[in-house]
């Protein structure tokens, strides 16, 4: 079932950011914001929801400060003047790390979850459907920032062009001849969204977009474990998976398959027992061998979000990990539109899952 409503997301935004929010706040709309918190520079960062773009009017505003101990200020402002703070003497973020804020909008409230978790809760001092535009600023980078709202009507699909923030940076693809499966290659920045199955394509010098079917939305925080989802199409190059959630605080292992009927053709497995990302085939229930060399230390963290985008190339798939490039694993099942299932299990919880469809004709 599709649902319509649906904004994409903005991708790596850089900061400061202020974005539409498409047909305004909405009884419902859960808004993500992920992404890492700065630990070399400031010491607070906003995520301001307000109508336009002159910060006047800020029907909330979310103001995490890492002073004095650490605390969250939570404060309307209106025509230029802030009214009484709330302040929530704790602080869930940590420096250098990174995290998931979940805004969601009720009639009443604004409730905030963090890391999974509520945190606060924020009661409307303004008539929340005002608020047309979310800004950020401050001591922190993005990922990305998300939109659902799981009480939307269901409708007919349509086909859309969804503009991006910024292009993607992974590593060139390969000119000339096949290149031979890989030494360690140095790390570039990827920018990294939500749990989305989707078709990224850009343009040298623009903006990429998305031709795509409005998403498909699934509860948010808690998910079933195993997940498993269809791959609309398959994979072919330029197209992206994209995954994002928390690794339980206990966790040993969890699993990122793309699967092809029975096989496995690409086997991602994040091992906290071995301090190990150990990637593999599986092939008529017979793996292959396991690829394990990184450029650099283990990425996933138990206890803490994380965000992961798979980039299908001709040759290989390049994966990234919190917006950094992590390793390139050859391709060892090469009908690439055969791979057209998603599963994911283990010691962790998903965050976002919103699977798009590709538009048919669309050209690479």
């Amino acid at each position: 079932m599709a649902f319509s409503g649906s904004q994409a997301p903005y991708l790596s935004p850089a900061i400061p950011f202020s974005g539409t929010i498409q047909g305004g706040l909405q009884d419902g709309l859960q808004i993500t914001v992920n992404g890492t918190v700065l630990s070399s520079s400031g010491s607070r960062f906003a995520v301001n929801f307000q109508t336009g773009f002159s910060g006047n009017d800020i029907a909330f505003h979310f103001n995490p400060r890492f002073e004095d101990g650490g605390y969250v200020v939570c404060n309307t402002r209106q025509n230029g003047s802030w009214g009484p703070e709330e302040r929530k003497m704790h602080m869930p973020l940590q420096k250098g790390m990174p995290f998931d804020l979940c805004f969601l909008v009720q009639s009443s409230d604004f409730k905030v979850m963090v890391n999974g978790s509520l945190f606060v809760q924020y009661f409307h001092r303004v008539p929340f459907h005002r608020v047309d535009t979310i800004s950020v600023n401050g001591s922190v980078q993005l990922s990305y920032i998300s939109f659902q709202n799981p009480r939307t009507v269901p409708v007919q699909p349509a086909f859309s062009m969804v503009p991006f923030s910024q292009p993607v940076c992974f590593p060139p693809k390969p000119k000339g001849r096949r290149q031979k499966p890989p030494g360690v290659r140095p790390a570039n920045p990827a920018p990294i969204t939500q749990t989305v199955i989707h078709t990224v394509q850009s343009a040298p010098g623009q903006m990429f977009s998305t031709p795509a079917l409005p998403p498909m939305m699934y509860p948010h925080p808690a998910y079933p474990m195993p997940f498993v989802t269809t791959i609309p199409g398959g994979l072919y190059p330029s197209k992206s998976i994209i995954l994002s959630g928390t690794v339980l605080p206990s966790a040993q292992r969890f699993h990122i398959n793309l699967c092809s009927g029975s096989h496995i053709a690409f086997h991602l497995n994040p091992r906290f027992d071995e301090n190990a990302v150990v990637r593999n085939t599986q092939i008529n229930n017979c793996w292959g061998s396991e690829e394990r060399s990184l450029p650099r230390k283990m990425p996933f963290v138990r206890g803490q979000s994380f965000s992961v985008w798979i980039l299908c190339d001709a040759h290989c798939l390049k994966v990234a990990v919190d917006g950094q490039h992590l390793f390139e694993y050859y391709h060892r099942l090469r009908n690439l539109p055969a791979i057209n299932k998603l599963e994911v299990g283990g010691d962790i919880q998903l965050t976002h899952v919103q699977p798009f469809q590709p538009s048919l004709g669309s050209g690479l």
